[in-house]
C-alpha cells in the first residue's frame, strides 16, 4: 500500500534533518540552515495534514526515497546547505503542491 502524503512528507522531513547534520560543520551558516529546516518543515507538514487522508501512488513512495536516498548521498557540507532549498521543492514538486 503506498504511503499517505502525510507519511511522504515526515520523509523528506527526515531527509533535511540528515542534510543539516551534514552542514554543521560550516559555523557561519547555522542559524541559515536552522531557519532552512524550520520554514521547510512547516511547510511539508502544512501540505501533510491538508491531505492527511490522501495516499500517495506507489510512484510517490519511490520518487520520495529516491530523492531522500540522493539527499543522504551528499557529504560536502557546502553542497548540503544546496539541497536543503532543493530536496523540499522537489517533494512538494512531486505530490502536485507549489514550493511557495
Amino acid at each position: 500500500m503506498a504511503a499517505t502524503i502525510p507519511e511522504l512528507m515526515e520523509r523528506t522531513i527526515v531527509a533535511l534533518e540528515i542534510l543539516a547534520q551534514t552542514a554543521e560543520p560550516i559555523d557561519d551558516e547555522q542559524q541559515y540552515v536552522r531557519d532552512l529546516v524550520l520554514v521547510w518543515s512547516v511547510r511539508l507538514r502544512t501540505v501533510g495534514s491538508e491531505r492527511a487522508t490522501q495516499a500517495g501512488a506507489a510512484e510517490l513512495d519511490d520518487a520520495i526515497d529516491w530523492i531522500a536516498a540522493e539527499a543522504a548521498r551528499v557529504t560536502d557540507p557546502h553542497r548540503a546547505i544546496d539541497w536543503l532549498s532543493t530536496l523540499p521543492q522537489v517533494a512538494l514538486h512531486a505530490v502536485g503542491e507549489s514550493s511557495a
